[in-house]
């Protein structure tokens, strides 16, 4: 099935599903990021929108432990980065209707909260089609180690992402049912 065939079927199911804005459990995350022998620092987050999976109760309560929380910010030609953020700081709408963080602090995420359309058992994703998770990761992965972590509602699982050589995979997918 082709890419954009499939993100629209499972955008469906995911909206269906998440009507009731399914919250992942902290602890899963949390104990992921716990988990890792390199020193996290820095979160990056995102702003759910169109029924992702909500981590804004994951970056809050991270936090208030002391990580350092950042937000993406859309740039031109498919590219973006993360920008230090908090809970106190105000967010701009950017052209796609996603709030952004307004600060201009430029921060490199020790770990990314992912969100996806889809994703299978060898921890490939669906995004939107942009491409910007897979620059961002492979530009980050340039510059220091990341622990990048998916987002999703276990009905977001399919046989097999179609990917091509620019797609980049997570280390983990964190769902309301179970972690791969």
């Amino acid at each position: 099935m082709l890419k954009s065939k499939l993100r629209k079927k499972i955008l469906k199911i995911r909206k269906y599903a998440n009507k009731n804005n399914i919250k992942i459990k902290f602890d899963k995350v949390f104990n992921l990021i716990k988990k890792n022998n390199f020193i996290i620092k820095i979160i990056g987050g995102y702003f759910p929108i169109n029924y992702e999976v909500d981590d804004m109760d994951i970056l809050e309560r991270l936090n208030k432990k002391n990580y350092q929380i950042s937000l993406p910010v859309i740039k031109k030609n498919f590219e973006m980065d993360f920008y230090k953020w908090s809970f106190k700081d105000s967010l701009k709408i950017n052209q796609y209707g996603i709030p952004e963080p307004e600060t201009i602090k430029l921060t490199y995420p020790d770990v990314i909260l992912v969100p996806l359309v889809a994703f299978d058992k060898k921890l490939n994703r669906l995004g939107y089609g942009g491409g910007y998770y897979d620059r961002l990761i492979e530009k980050l992965s340039k510059k220091k180690k990341i622990l990048k972590i998916g987002l999703a509602l276990s009905v977001q699982k399919i046989n097999s992402v179609p990917i091509t050589k620019f797609d980049k995979k997570l280390d983990y997918i964190v769902t309301d049912k179970y972690i791969l």
